[in-house]
């Protein structure tokens, strides 16, 4: 339920609820007041009373007025006290009350146009997706032959596209990336929205579209308005400074997660984030203050650093639609899980198949991912890790036939948080999950730490679509929640260059590129090229790994700089991961069929620090500092065509000791001269001349309130409110003076 104190006319006062369904309520402020004084025993009778004296807006929606009064929740309400005005907002709509006679004025949508139509209600998505895809392969569909197959692929994906945008024209799918977040007013008396595309909108008084703008893709998560200057927060950890006509002044990452609250108290603006933390920064920032901060804080950084070190187990498994055995399960990762502190796993072809690769396509489209196979990977390798005693599940993400999860040991999990998932597909036009990636974003003692599992695409020749399959997920990951950067620098903000068209000059980047270390793992499909199918049999019998490598599709497309730009991996001493006969041991057991697929090192496991060709050690500025200590295949496990592979990281991560640095920068307040003087400065009001004298109006007649700001080079803000009124009588006494708190002046005023 959201609510909002409103008081009406000098007679009434009345608070407004706004509530699922789009029903809005007035309640009498007197009644309520009443019941908060009563004793235990009357509440009870008070508490019936109060919940039905409420009156129901909707009744005064004149009957056949052109404005029909929205149906979905009630997200956002405000008070415009000096035209006593109350915005109700949904997701997609405004509608705007007189608060004295409670008339509904307009209907409005998020573009201005005023709404005629009442909305139409939403459907259930993923019932009528299962009622338009009902198509599963089956074995005899195989067996008619590889073409017939392939066309019926073809055409169950065809129709799982028709099916999403038949879901997607019947609900609000298709601006589901445009609603409305947050809302409010500045001193202007302007209404701000913010809106979950990064957009803000700016309405005057009336309702009327002012103007429409932009400087981040990230979610708008709140809006604080004083005097001459606006804050925004998003979901992204930014914190930006504009003034009132939306001029970008400055902006800074306040937390690694979105800003959901803010609040002004001082001479410092507050902001709560998601995870629970809460930061001050002073009003006059961006400014001289910042830059003494930041630059007497960064001289005392060693005194507040720390660095942790954390093992990390990663693996990657092309499971080709089987089961594990548990013994399998626990070559692969139980052994080599006894002393680290974070796995991660990723699974490839989980489940394959035209109605899966359909369905899964469906889902996504509506929000919805996850199978019966991939929730027996998870809980079967739970199991091997001990799950819920030794290690924690901290996240997880399905794709079709790709899966991605991460478990953390119990010591290691209360420093792991802001587990984001996301999906990038690269099959049949980059809208199939039967190619493509997954991955997680968390936190790890404050470092941003990305793991992506890969399906590219197959066959020897495709190694431009191989190339082409990982710049498409690197550039186009974007995580669901937060998309800002770790916020190490807590105490002081770091604010960031502004262009002259107000964007962020590296609002472009890719995600995956903010952040401290990025691991791929995954069939990455690289073949030995320039190799005949015996010759690769003998140098693999041989061991002569090193005239392997040198046929490496991977080796030589990282060293050209077409893929993986920037990444290494480990030194690889196993023998190719592909292509085996199931359930046949040892070398003897790779494919031997028609085919004689050329073995290849298709699983692979690559990554990138916080290190530079200038800094190589761990340190604020270098936060993240890897090194691998094993990288293995475990060629004892049969189940499926390819091999396991696994790969152990010891990881340095950099952290700031919050409670030094705050005594550092509290010892830097109290000595610092200049300091003192810029605070003094912020605490400076103008000499304002105000006129006392009393304004009496008894007949229609103009009185000049003369309000003057003698400093030259500050602005000042002020406000005209009425805080009650009384009545003087013909023998000069006064009735009783009736509080109108903020409600905005009386009808015969006007200012």
């Amino acid at each position: 339920m959201r609510i909002i104190r409103q008081w009406h006319s000098a007679e009434r006062r009345e608070i407004w609820s706004g509530t699922e369904g789009g029903v809005i309520k007035a309640w009498p402020w007197d009644v309520i007041a009443k019941s908060l004084s009563l004793t235990p025993e009357e509440k009870y009778m008070a508490s019936c009373l109060v919940e039905n004296a409420y009156i129901d807006l909707r009744n005064y929606v004149t009957v056949g007025t052109m404005f029909s009064l929205p149906t979905t929740d009630v997200k956002h309400m405000l008070a415009d006290h000096c035209r006593a005005k109350v915005w109700s907002l949904t997701s997609m709509t405004f509608a705007l009350w007189d608060a004295r006679t409670r008339e509904l004025l307009k209907v409005f949508g998020m573009d201005g146009q005023v709404e005629s139509a009442r909305l139409e209600p939403l459907v259930m998505p993923e019932q009528f997706i299962e009622e338009e895809i009902k198509v599963k392969p089956t074995k005899k569909e195989k067996n008619q032959g590889s073409v017939t197959f392939l066309k019926k692929s073809w055409n169950a994906l065809i129709g799982a596209g028709g099916a999403v945008r038949r879901v997607a024209t019947k609900g609000t799918f298709v601006e589901d990336n445009r609603r409305t977040e947050t809302v409010a007013q500045a001193m202007d008396g302007a209404i701000w929205s913010g809106c979950t595309d990064g957009s803000i909108i700016m309405w005057d008084g009336n309702g009327n579209w002012l103007k429409e703008f932009s400087y981040h893709n990230s979610s708008v998560q709140c809006i604080k308005a004083l005097g001459g200057k606006v804050w925004v927060g998003y979901a992204s950890g930014t914190v930006q400074v504009m003034d009132v006509e939306g001029n970008p002044l400055g902006g800074w990452t306040g937390h690694s997660c979105p800003v959901i609250q803010m609040a002004i108290g001082g001479s410092y603006i507050f902001t709560l984030a998601h995870h629970g933390g809460i930061r001050g920064w002073p009003l006059t920032s961006p400014g001289p203050l910042d830059d003494i901060l930041r630059t007497e804080l960064a001289k005392r950084e060693l005194s507040y650093t720390r660095v942790e070190n954390i093992k990390m187990l990663v693996g990657t498994w092309n499971v080709a639609q089987e089961k594990a055995s548990p013994e399998s399960l626990w070559s692969w990762l139980g052994t080599a899980s006894s002393d680290v502190g974070l796995v991660v796993v990723g699974l490839q072809e989980v489940e394959m198949g035209a109605g899966v690769l359909a369905m899964a396509a469906a889902k996504e489209s509506v929000g919805l991912e996850g199978s019966a196979n991939g929730q027996w990977w998870i809980d079967n390798i739970g199991k091997a890790l001990d799950e819920g005693i030794s290690f924690h599940r901290v996240g997880s993400r399905q794709l079709a036939g790709l899966l991605i999860a991460a478990w953390a040991r119990t010591d290691l999990k209360p420093h792991i948080g802001d587990v984001d998932a996301a999906a990038v597909p690269c099959g049949f036009g980059r809208a199939i999950g039967n190619k493509g990636g997954v991955g997680l974003k968390m936190r790890v003692y404050d470092r941003r730490i990305c793991f992506v599992n890969n399906h590219f695409a197959a066959h020897l020749e495709n190694v431009t679509r191989r190339n082409a399959d990982f710049d498409h997920i690197y550039r186009t990951m974007n995580f669901n929640k937060s998309h800002g950067s770790a916020a190490s620098d807590t105490s002081v903000q770091l604010h960031k260059a502004v262009n002259a068209n107000g964007n962020q000059p590296d609002e472009d980047r890719p995600e995956l590129a903010e952040a401290d270390m990025v691991v791929f793992l995954g069939d990455f499909n690289y073949r030995l090229y320039g190799i005949t199918y015996d010759e690769a049999r003998d140098m693999v019998s041989q061991r002569s790994f090193d005239w392997l490598r040198e046929r490496d599709q991977l080796r030589a497309e990282m060293k050209a700089g077409n893929v993986f730009q920037g990444m290494r991996e480990g030194f690889i001493r196993f023998p190719p991961t592909y292509k085996f006969q199931r359930h046949q041991p040892g070398l003897a057991g790779y494919d031997s069929g028609e085919k004689k697929r050329i073995p290849a090192w298709c699983d692979r496991i690559v990554y990138r620090d916080s290190r530079s060709e200038t800094i190589r050690e761990c340190s604020l500025v270098c936060p993240v500092v890897a090194a691998i200590t094993s990288y293995e295949a475990c060629m004892d496990v049969t189940d499926s065509d390819h091999k396991p592979v696994n790969c152990t990281f010891s990881v340095d991560l950099a952290r700031v000791n919050e409670l030094i640095r705050r005594q550092e920068y509290g010892k830097i307040i109290e000595s610092n001269e200049k300091l003192h003087c810029l605070l003094q400065e912020s605490h400076h009001v103008p000499d304002t001349i105000i006129s006392t004298n009393n304004i009496i109006l008894e007949n229609e007649e103009t009185v000049v309130l003369r309000i003057t700001n003698n400093c030259g080079s500050k602005k000042s803000a002020f406000e005209i409110l009425c805080e009650g009124q009384s009545t003087s009588k013909q023998d000069g006494t006064k009735t009783d003076f009736i509080a109108r708190a903020s409600f905005g002046l009386p009808h015969w005023l006007e200012v």
